[in-house]
């Protein structure tokens, strides 16, 4: 069943035969812990031999090895294994809903569904109902492509946004009697997972009506005080990458298919991702740091300060063992309108101040100069980190650099998408590392 003027499917979602240890089958995102390989390899000692889906993920942490080609092949073996021999089972057309407690939240809540990729476009600019909330990496779709061109299902950390004040689309599913699914601990300090077959014809039905609602183009112009702007009724969340891997998949199919009308049932036209409304208590927007490694860091300052200043800008470097000074002083420079960025190295912490900055947003000011400095110095490497500590820990070391960033606010997210289009790359991450979506469910994609 699909509802094309909001983009929505109703998937026929596959899940774990009964008698799966879903605590070892369910794992974190593979774009987490990407500079932690202890982490991964830790998990890896806990599935051991268990059906899971580290097994049919590519672990961003390897992306710089070279047995990609091997991983990318065993990945795929293994997702058709699992179809073979029933690991995986087909249920009915349906969504699921889902309520996650983590380490940082009691409840937060959400709906697996299919969205129509006919409905998204990454590329700047644009104006799809389903929206991309940052630039898009196109580099980083090349491996992810790799991997599911040739897999038989997909498994998404996909999570998408609405903004539904009123709770309209999610909530009301909560007061259904609905039969529940599963009810686990997730491993690595996950928290807990519960999930729900919502697959009656009047719950499908009042989903999509609230969805409708959401994307009708005169209550959109009047709830963001906008005319004539295309509606947004999705926002990319986490895991854009991916569903933009998605979208160049079906591209690339639609182009070479010979029958149009046959390609447009095929079910790569659709990606499952799990929708949240973003007035969920349970969701918190948490800063993306940046750490740069194989670097001379006093050199990496010199030359940012060199280009702000070709910018119109200066930028002030303060040092001091006391981050509670430093942070007291960064407040103090926001509320007099010039951007602080706190960094550490193997001297310690400090503090940069941008005066006049080119950009509204400090992730923007700082990401151009990074961008800049890592073409021109191509053995420097950068990251993106969740949390305080592990910047700390790695920017300190001989040969990096940490920057801390602020947070934006998740209520000026769709109204920031809607006037400025999407934000600088890894501008915002809902919630921390271990909060991230742990891959359960799956779909086939292959027709």
């Amino acid at each position: 069943m699909v509802f094309d003027t909001i983009a929505l499917q109703v998937p026929n979602i596959l899940l774990p035969r009964q008698g799966v240890d879903l605590q070892h089958w369910a794992v974190i995102a593979c774009d987490q812990y990407t500079s932690d390989k202890d982490y991964w390899k830790k998990l890896k000692a806990f599935v051991a031999d268990s059906p899971s889906t580290l097994n049919l993920i590519y672990p961003e942490v390897y992306l710089e090895e070279t047995d990609s080609e091997v991983r990318i092949a065993a990945i795929n073996s293994c997702m058709q294994d699992y179809l073979d021999q029933g690991v995986l089972e087909e249920q009915p057309p349906g969504f699921l809903l889902l309520d996650r407690k983590t380490s940082e939240v009691p409840s937060r809540k959400g709906l697996i569904v299919a969205l129509d990729l006919e409905g998204y476009d990454y590329n700047k600019g644009a104006s799809s109902l389903i929206r991309a909330t940052e630039g898009t990496i196109l580099d980083r779709l090349p491996p992810r492509i790799r991997v599911r061109n040739a897999a038989p299902i997909e498994l998404p950390h996909i999570m998408v946004l609405i903004d539904d004040p009123e709770q309209t689309v999610i909530e009301p599913l909560f007061r259904c009697n609905l039969q529940p699914v599963y009810d686990f601990d997730l491993c690595c300090n996950g928290g807990r997972l519960r999930g729900w077959r919502v697959d009656g014809p009047l719950e499908i039905d009042a989903v999509a009506e609230a969805l409708r609602q959401l994307a009708d183009p005169d209550k959109f112009a009047r709830r963001y005080d906008v005319h004539d702007r295309p509606v947004v009724l999705y926002a990319m969340g986490d895991g854009n990458h991916s569903f933009a891997t998605a979208k160049a998949i079906w591209e690339e199919l639609k182009q070479g298919a010979e029958d149009r009308i046959d390609i447009m049932n095929h079910p790569a036209r659709y990606a499952l991702v799990e929708l949240i409304n973003i007035h969920d208590p349970g969701l918190e927007f948490e800063a993306i740091h940046r750490v740069v490694f194989d670097c001379d860091p006093q050199q990496l300052l010199a030359d940012m300060a060199h280009y702000y200043k070709g910018k119109g800008s200066a930028l002030t470097l303060l040092r001091s063992a006391d981050r509670t000074e430093l942070a007291a002083r960064q407040l103090s420079e926001t509320e007099a309108g010039r951007q602080s960025i706190l960094f550490v190295d193997n001297s310690g912490p400090g503090l940069l101040t941008i005066d006049q900055p080119e950009f509204h947003l400090a992730v923007a000011t700082l990401q151009t100069f990074l961008d800049l400095y890592l073409e021109q110095n191509s053995k420097a490497r950068i990251d993106y980190i969740h949390g305080d500590e592990p910047v700390t820990g790695l920017g300190r070391q001989i040969g990096n650099i940490g920057f801390y960033l602020p947070a934006i606010s998740k209520h000026d997210l769709f109204k920031t998408i809607i006037l400025d289009g999407a934000l600088p790359r890894k501008t915002f991450s809902m919630g921390e590392a271990d909060e991230k979506r742990f891959y359960l469910e799956c779909r086939k994609i292959k027709a």
